[in-house]
């Protein structure tokens, strides 16, 4: 059975893109932990990250550098996190995070609740920043 972020690259479930292009997507995610936290997946799935072919492998972290750098450009923070977790969803994917400080990569926080047209706007300012 397709992974959850496979039947988002399909367009089979929603999502709030923030970049993409052939081999890679980056969208926010709903649960995120700090507003802006979004996740960066390679289009092929593979569950362990470092599973990935090495080419792909060798192109995510480029394509999730100008994600980044669009994040920080709307989002406040010190710097963009990045985690490499992998437990929750078995397809390979990278977080990266807004944060002040490591306390804001603590993934056993609260959440952040976050309204549909809150991310649909935030979505859009990344996509455009």
């Amino acid at each position: 059975m397709a992974s959850i972020f496979s039947r988002i690259i399909s367009g089979e479930i929603p999502s709030y893109k923030v970049g993409e292009d052939e081999r890679f997507l980056a969208f926010l995610d709903i649960n995120p932990v700090r507003r802006g936290h979004t996740l960066v997946i390679p289009k092929l799935e593979v569950d362990k990250f470092f599973d990935l072919p090495a080419d792909v492998l060798a192109g995510i972290m480029p394509f999730a550098q100008g994600v980044a750098a669009r994040i920080a450009k709307v989002v406040p923070c010190n710097r963009i996190g990045v985690s490499v977790v992998g437990l929750e969803v078995p397809h390979a994917h990278v977080h990266l995070i807004p944060i002040d400080g490591l306390y804001d990569m603590d993934f056993s926080r609260p959440k952040v609740k976050m309204a549909p047209e809150e991310l649909g706007r935030l979505a859009e300012q990344i996509r455009n920043a």
